[in-house]
């Protein structure tokens, strides 16, 4: 039986960014993440070796505050997909990295068809 190390854990944002970019992608509904800040309101979908540009995290002591900038497939329910997203992203945060999670906010930047 494996016996608690005494310490602290301290996990990189941009760790838990790709680990929340990789939970996001394996969603059904979620055709990709985007920047935040889409210039002109075009969402550019990012390639899965930058999908932490498509995330904002803020850690506090109180928890990780995450904010999903994403594309959904035309057709899904917003918001079946969205509590689908933040449900993975908890689980993700929770129970790999565990740290506490504060609050996740989905914002959804535009709606296609997945090619």
């Amino acid at each position: 039986m494996a016996q608690p190390i005494p310490g602290k854990l301290h996990v990189a944002n941009d760790v838990l960014a790709d680990m929340v970019g990789h939970a996001a992608m394996e969603c059904y509904g979620i055709v990709g993440m985007v920047a935040p800040n889409a210039a002109d309101g075009i969402a550019k979908i990012l390639p899965p070796s930058r999908l932490r540009r498509g995330i904002v995290l803020e850690t506090t002591d109180e928890g990780v505050t995450v904010d999903l900038y994403v594309v959904i497939e035309y057709g899904t329910n917003i918001n079946a997909v969205s509590q689908n997203l933040k449900d993975a992203v908890s689980f993700v945060l929770k129970e790999q990295a565990r740290v506490p999670v504060k609050s996740i906010e989905v914002h959804v930047q535009d709606v296609k068809v997945r090619k």
